[in-house]
């Protein structure tokens, strides 16, 4: 049966807040550590990574967006942080301030009705960030430093209009994310 890899997101398609975390990647990339940077077109925040699932939790999964209502928001994107920890940085994401609380009841809604349909809930705690890079090794102490430096960068505002139900196909060169589903907030 096939499968789709899933997730629901907010893209991060501003065109200023992308370069910004463009830029904020260009300065972390000549560090000496191996990053692979999440593509422009791909910055994104997570709401829930649903993994492999069928055409029919597809259809579920559009059905529990679509009884979604939410306002506009604005969230504020800043502060540079690590995932773990700065000893061992794996994951490398800038986070939420403002705007953080109404991520967390999205994400909350979608958690709870995807658990009354199967779906397993996530074992660690949701903390709303944007991901723009995952480290593979290298030299790290540089990189360390430099997160260090940068975390109180602040990106900017962005203005969350939509969610989406994305589809990732993984190729050699990275994944391609498709949108199956949108749902517009109320304005």
């Amino acid at each position: 049966m096939e499968r789709i890899r899933s997730f629901i997101a907010i893209d991060i398609d501003d065109p200023s807040i992308v370069s910004k975390l463009v830029s904020l990647q260009e300065d972390l990339s000549n560090l000496g550590a191996n990053i692979k940077f999440v593509e422009p077109e791909n910055i994104h925040l997570t709401l829930r990574f649903l993994g492999e699932i069928t055409p029919f939790q597809v259809e579920q999964v559009k059905r529990i967006l679509n009884e979604l209502t939410f306002q506009e928001f604005t969230m504020k994107i800043e502060k540079l942080g690590v995932f773990p920890s700065i000893s061992r940085p794996r994951v490398i994401w800038v986070g939420v301030s403002e705007g953080a609380d109404k991520v967390c009841q999205l994400h909350d809604f979608i958690e709870d009705k995807l658990s009354k349909l199967g779906f397993r809930k996530e074992k660690e705690e949701f903390v709303p960030h944007i991901t723009i890079g995952r480290v593979k090794g290298g030299n790290l102490s540089r990189l360390r430093k430099r997160i260090l430096e940068l975390q109180n960068v602040v990106i900017g505002d962005f203005r969350v209009t939509c969610i989406r139900l994305k589809k990732s196909t993984l190729t050699s060169k990275g994944p391609i994310y498709t949108t199956l589903f949108e749902k517009k907030a109320v304005k």
